[in-house]
């Protein structure tokens, strides 16, 4: 349960986010706006591990396969795309496109087994439930 409220409140941040970063673009600039919202993500985050880790920083060098460490740099254009989407369609258009690419790509990863994910099984419930959040998108974009 806790797993569930805690995915509602990241689903609402990043709604409440994305909606924030794309008025800051529209002083700045879309790189401008990025690149303060991964500095703030820093600041936050350091001070966060400075008053409940406190786990040597370094030791995320040690990670294996390396490549696990490009998170921080797919955020920035993880901010970019949410950014420019928001823009262009607006929020809701937006997030629900977001979504459903997350989703699309998280059941492929678990599928196919990739980057250190246990492989599951195709489930037709899952692929029929993937089809009805398509089907949402088609008809909530429907004049």
């Amino acid at each position: 349960m806790i797993g569930f409220l805690i995915a509602l409140i990241s689903g609402a941040l990043m709604s409440v986010q994305g909606v924030f970063n794309t008025q800051v673009t529209k002083e700045t600039g879309i790189w401008t706006a990025s690149a303060f919202v991964q500095f703030s993500a820093l600041v936050v985050c350091l001070g966060a591990w400075m008053i409940a880790e406190r786990n040597p920083l370094l030791k995320v060098f040690s990670v294996q396969p390396r490549y696990m460490l490009l998170g921080g740099a797919m955020g920035a254009f993880i901010t970019y795309t949410v950014i420019k989407s928001m823009n262009l369609l607006g929020p809701a258009k937006a997030v629900m496109i977001i979504v459903i690419a997350q989703l699309g790509v998280a059941y492929l990863i678990e599928l196919l087994g990739l980057f250190g994910v246990e492989k599951q099984p195709l489930s037709l419930r899952k692929a029929v439930g993937m089809l009805l959040a398509v089907a949402g998108i088609i008809l909530f974009k429907w004049k």
